[in-house]
């Protein structure tokens, strides 16, 4: 591969400075690239060494402030074809439809909107699989309330919105459980007051969640795999419906490249990307879940097993020549605070050994924050984790409440 010196003139700019960006920034200063973080809001990656500047920006959405401050920071710092870096959704879907105009500033791996659509809408999304022959969950989308009454359902069920920009900052949940036909109705009166009824998907319950939660991770380029990941993710946050992935680990299951190489080929997709897929135990298939268009949280797991997935696509995005990587099985992330909590709650519940537990934290592995040689980010959350658990305890009471 062509040495980062080459592109000496050129950096990255990172959006959004929570563990996902830090990890970036790690994963590219190292080698030399120049970084640069902007986030609306506190964030932990701003402390570290690794970042040379920081930049707090305006709200990520799309009346154009954000847009705009983009383009300003550009002029003023003078990053011409520095590559930028989305690790949130909502700046995925600001710069895929703002694509154009930025992309006279920056290197932008987030295709245009007409393409990104497809993955940010998890009903287009369905669609694209159903065509090209993906399983996914068994999914409806009521047109109103009278119509999902009509529906004759095999409980639990999962209500999820389609849109996850449109839900989750209002109530830290990417999905609620409906045990029977009178919850059902009662989630569905409360998500209708939070997001368009035409949003809400009710999708089959698949048991086991999340120890049949996998993903396939790669950097897609030219209709084809350049770099891969596979890995299971048994513990999340919360555990049932997570929000974010505590602990996952390499593992070989070839059988999932085929179906995401299916789907990212037919919308003509570029860049990273996180294809996530559940493992219907009854069925014995995998089913499409999801498709994250960026950097994905735990996504410095490849890295660490021989994948450095940012430093790929700043060279793919650069011209450079990207051989096949393929990672190394065995090696697990851990996100150390969130996922002692998780570990904590489900020993409480009986449902984890500490001997299993203990299995877990041997081996190969990396640390989402705490780093030897860059240890100040991961005391700053240590510092301020009361102050981020009293964010999402706020947002979720102010939200979606029970």
């Amino acid at each position: 591969m062509q040495p980062a010196s080459s592109f000496s003139s050129s950096g990255a700019v990172i959006i959004g400075g929570d563990y996902q960006g830090l990890g970036i920034a790690r994963n590219l200063a190292s080698l030399g690239i120049p970084v640069y973080i902007v986030d609306p809001d506190f964030c932990i990656a701003r402390y570290s060494k690794f970042v040379r500047k920081y930049f707090r920006c305006p709200a990520i959405n799309g009346n154009g402030e954000f847009h705009r401050f983009l383009i300003q920071l550009a002029e003023v710092e003078k990053l011409r074809d520095w590559v930028l870096f989305p690790t949130l959704d909502m700046a995925v879907h600001v710069i895929s439809r703002g694509r154009k105009e930025l992309g006279e500033h920056y290197r932008i791996p987030t295709p245009e909107w007409e393409i990104t659509k497809y993955l940010y809408d998890k009903r287009l999304t369905y669609e694209i699989a159903e065509l090209t022959g993906v399983p996914v969950p068994r999914t409806l989308f009521p047109r109103d309330e009278r119509e999902l009454a009509a529906f004759e359902l095999e409980y639990p069920v999962v209500l999820k919105p389609s849109i996850k920009d449109h839900f989750f900052p209002y109530t830290l949940r990417k999905a609620v459980r409906a045990d029977n036909k009178q919850e059902l109705i009662r989630r569905y009166r409360q998500m209708s007051a939070i997001i368009d009824p035409s949003e809400i998907m009710i999708q089959e319950f698949i048991r086991g969640c999340p120890d049949n939660l996998f993903s396939f991770c790669c950097l897609f380029s030219e209709g084809r795999v350049k770099a891969k990941l596979v890995a299971k993710r048994p513990r999340q946050h919360p555990m049932e419906f997570g929000t974010a992935t505590t602990y996952a680990y390499t593992c070989e299951v070839p059988e999932l490249e085929e179906p995401a190489t299916r789907v990212l080929k037919r919308v003509g997709y570029y860049g990273l990307c996180e294809v996530e897929f559940m493992r219907d135990q009854k069925e014995e298939k995998f089913k499409l879940l999801e498709i994250n268009p960026r950097t994905w949280g735990w996504h410095t797991l490849g890295s660490r097993a021989g994948v450095n997935f940012s430093y790929l696509l700043y060279l793919d995005m650069n011209g450079a020549s990207v051989a096949p990587h393929c990672s190394e099985n065995g090696v697990k992330w851990i996100r150390e605070l969130t996922d002692s909590l998780i570990v904590a709650s489900e020993m409480w519940k009986g449902r984890l050994h500490p001997l299993e537990y203990l299995k877990t934290m041997r081996g190969k592995k990396e640390l989402a924050v705490y780093r030897p040689g860059d240890p100040v980010p991961f005391l700053i959350e240590l510092l301020f984790a009361p102050y981020f658990l009293y964010k999402k305890t706020r947002a979720r009471n102010d939200g979606f409440g029970d």
